[in-house]
């Protein structure tokens, strides 16, 4: 697969979209869906559209949108996956920690990503055929090599397990890390991976599209990813790391 068509198109669909994130923010931020610990906003739903219509101008593949769902009833063997909006909590109280996030699945495998931070004018770009680049700057993860010296970046999906033994695991995990982050955006997490900023990414139960792009841009960077227990909803255990950490699945 020659993906360099796709790669283009991707970064264009992020930058378009992630410019009327930040011009119409004003005007796209009422809450139109809130319960427990799950938000959306206006903001995502045009911002899917505008990245979907582009995306369709230029490419026969089908999408998956985390807002509309799969644009046709069998998404078949390559496909685009879309999240306008990571990180919409943040986006909405002012947080500069959201970005665009773009992806291209084939045969099951995340082959391409683009993920551009909008708040930083940042773009993340890798897939099987591209290094991973930042702001077209070749990117790599970093080589730290114990756990006790490393950087976790973690996060609680909505449907998160919030039980006093289920809290007590994770707390017991992150004594043995050097520093515990969460950021509220699994596909900045990602990308803090591939760029070295930290070691290793972990999320149980997170949906495919927060962590689709992230999934290819690591690999690019010349890190692991192990993405288990897909279910039909499509969500997954996602594992993302140098090469040193790369066991860390508990």
């Amino acid at each position: 697969m020659n993906l360099n068509n796709e790669l283009n198109l991707a970064k264009i669909a992020a930058k378009q979209a992630g410019d009327f994130l930040i011009s119409e923010k004003d005007n796209i931020s009422a809450t139109i869906y809130s319960k427990d610990k799950d938000i959306k906003l206006q903001a995502d739903i045009q911002t899917e559209a505008l990245i979907k219509s582009i995306l369709e101008k230029d490419s026969s593949f089908p999408i998956l949108g985390e807002e509309s769902g799969a644009s046709v009833k069998e998404l078949g063997k390559t496909y685009w996956v879309v999240d306008p909006l990571d990180g919409t909590a943040n986006f909405a109280r002012n947080i500069p920690i959201s970005c665009v996030s773009i992806a291209l699945i084939s045969n099951n495998l995340p082959v391409l990503g683009v993920i551009y931070d909008f708040n930083h004018d940042d773009m993340y770009s890798g897939s099987k055929n591209h290094k991973a680049e930042l702001n077209d700057l070749e990117i790599t993860v970093s080589q730290v090599q114990e756990k006790s010296l490393a950087t976790i970046v973690t996060g609680l999906p909505a449907k998160t397990d919030f039980s006093d033994a289920a809290m007590q695991k994770m707390i017991h995990d992150f004594q043995s890390w050097k520093k515990v982050r969460m950021i509220g955006s699994a596909a900045m997490a990602s990308v803090y991976v591939a760029s070295g900023k930290a070691d290793l990414y972990k999320e149980f139960g997170i949906y495919l599209w927060d962590i689709a792009a992230g999934a290819a841009i690591v690999e690019a960077a010349g890190g692991k990813v192990s993405l288990l227990n897909q279910n039909d909803a499509y969500q997954v255990d996602a594992f993302f790391s140098n090469e040193y950490l790369e066991n860390e699945h508990s």
